[in-house]
């Protein structure tokens, strides 16, 4: 089984609140004293935190349940119970956590260290001490603690990269990422090499770098869920440019491209407004008067680099061309 998790249901339940406790004040040379319950604690609350450190949800997949902890009862002498302990859920910078049964996205974490509130605990009931007024010296009665809340919640991460390559199985990503960074995706000549998402560090020029995600091919229907298309399609959300990759391979290269952009849009049609950027790959494969042939096919408003990862030809000119769109 892969590490890599980009999706798990798991079910959380915040912390019930302590009761109220129903005590009077017993004391020798104090024969009246007054009501001195104090109030419950409050129960514990359940937290997303993002670490930086993370880059899959593999382990919800062995601990599904979450509880935090229930709050004391109070106790005599006006003395509050303990609250309840909290639950922090550890996720990869990038989660989104939505609630399973409506659909809604109760919150996403996008930074280190950001901690967000998912369900809060019950508060502790107020003992009976509270309940003193003048009319009523001693009240014998105290609240209940209030029930935690309990959700079954979907985590969802989506990766963080700038630049994210969209393609047909085989159109040379996973080549691509190896070529211009230190990742070392499993390449092979046939469909469907990339079972999940690669990331690799770009490096440009000594003056900086970017962060480029190869995720798993997408055929016609990926937005209908076959193939593997649909779940790497979140992956591409959050990516600031989309490369596409069209192999040379294909006779008529703008009905290629066509093909990669309505599968886009399909899913989720605000992909459309990021810039683009198209990749023809494997030029290396066809003589000179074929590659004319070819560019008589392109799509027209989109910009056009020629490369190929094995010749390592064009790549340079596609890495300044990523640099200037960043920018």
């Amino acid at each position: 089984m892969s590490n890599f998790v980009d999706y798990v249901k798991i079910v959380c339940r915040s912390g019930k609140g302590g009761p109220g406790a129903i005590s009077m004040r017993r004391e020798k040379y104090v024969p009246k004293g007054g009501p001195d319950g104090g109030n419950g604690g409050k129960g514990g609350n359940v937290y997303l935190e993002a670490d930086a450190q993370m880059w899959t949800l593999l382990d919800f997949r062995y601990q599904r349940h979450f509880f935090a902890g229930n709050g004391e009862p109070g106790k005599g002498a006006l003395k509050t119970g303990k609250n309840g302990k909290d639950v922090i859920l550890k996720v990869p910078v990038g989660t989104v956590a939505k609630n399973a049964h409506t659909g809604e996205t109760l919150c996403e974490v996008t930074q280190d260290k950001q901690k967000i509130l998912l369900l809060e605990g019950g508060r502790g009931g107020m003992g009976n001490a509270f309940f003193k007024t003048s009319t009523r010296q001693t009240p014998r009665f105290a609240q209940p603690g209030e029930e935690g809340k309990e959700m079954e919640i979907i985590l969802e991460l989506k990766l963080l990269a700038d630049v994210g390559l969209v393609g047909y199985p085989n159109a040379g990503k996973s080549t691509l990422l190896s070529v211009m960074t230190a990742a070392k995706p499993k390449i092979a000549d046939y469909p469907f090499t990339t079972l999940v998402p690669n990331l690799g560090i770009v490096k440009y020029r000594e003056i900086g770098s970017y962060v480029m995600a190869d995720i798993p091919g997408i055929i016609e229907g990926a937005a209908e869920g076959k193939g593997l298309g649909l779940r790497f399609l979140r992956h591409i959300e959050r990516n600031s440019i989309l490369l596409f990759m069209v192999s040379v391979e294909n006779e008529n290269i703008a009905h290629g491209y066509e093909v990669l952009v309505r599968e886009l849009e399909r899913y989720n049609p605000e992909l459309l407004s990021k810039k683009r950027l198209l990749a023809v790959t494997k030029i290396d494969i066809l003589h000179q008067e074929e590659l004319d042939e070819r560019k008589k096919t392109l799509p027209q408003g989109i910009e056009v680099v020629f490369i190929s990862s094995i010749a390592r030809i064009g790549i340079e000119q596609l890495n300044d061309k990523i640099w200037q769109y960043l920018q």
